[in-house]
């Protein structure tokens, strides 16, 4: 009940806003497709820890936004798939406040003596995500997830992350780098909590909508009981 009642709060201003302002927003589109050395997943204390293909979107009208994520291993078994949506309730020049919900599956993998099964586990989120713009270069972004794991003996938990982003530094007349240092906390069931540091670092082209990057994990303080130690992911990316 209390889900449904969570799920009205955020749908019923998002139709009514969209009703009134769809002749005046155009929807904006980006497909962005990427190759990973070893797929880190979106929170990052977690990987696949084998090469995977990802495929991301987002879809943007007014102020609320679509962006489903879809991941496979490179032996094309599935990872998981995201679909988040957003509704910006604080647009302003400085600083802006959005909610989100976000319904997923998560899939592994077991062997049986003849066959190989994959399983699947469903999962519902809500975050709360605030922005603070320095510059149009540079900024501050606060994340809360609420994750639910809705299979018997999924996890459920919190997600916390304090993210600083900077963008647009030149390398030349034909590449810039963006940079994105994020330290985030989890306090998931079944002794997964931690504090983590994650940075990322891109290299675009200027003239085609490709790019590189590195991203590492260091666990700062964990009672992960298997320790998780220096996670690391080399990528390309290609965006439409």
């Amino acid at each position: 009940m209390k889900k449904l009642t969570l799920l009205l709060f955020l749908i019923i201003p998002v139709i009514t806003f969209s009703q009134d302002n769809q002749r005046k927003n155009k929807l904006e589109s980006q497909v962005t497709f990427s190759l990973n050395s070893n797929g880190i997943a979106s929170i990052p204390a977690f990987s696949l820890d084998n090469p995977a293909l990802i495929a991301s979107a987002s879809f943007k009208k007014g102020r609320l936004s679509y962006s489903p994520i879809l991941a496979y291993g490179l032996d094309m078994k599935p990872w998981f798939i995201d679909n988040w949506f957003h509704y910006r309730m604080i647009t302003k020049p400085k600083f802006e406040f959005k909610t989100g919900i976000n319904f997923s599956t998560f899939s592994s993998s077991y062997k049986l003596a003849d066959e190989e099964i994959i399983k699947g586990e469903r999962y519902f989120a809500f975050s709360l995500t605030g922005t603070y713009n320095i510059s149009p270069e540079s900024n501050f972004t606060m994340d809360y997830w609420n994750d639910n794991g809705l299979e018997t003996g999924s996890i459920s938990g919190h997600f916390f992350n304090l993210c600083f982003n900077r963008s647009g530094i030149r390398l030349g007349d034909k590449a810039f780098l963006e940079a994105n240092l994020m330290l985030f906390y989890i306090n998931y069931d079944g002794n997964n909590d931690g504090l983590f540091f994650s940075p990322t670092i891109s290299i675009s082209a200027i003239k085609i909508p490709a790019s590189i990057f590195f991203q590492a994990t260091q666990a700062i303080d964990t009672n992960i009981s298997d320790l998780p130690g220096f996670k690391w992911n080399l990528g390309i990316s290609y965006t439409l």
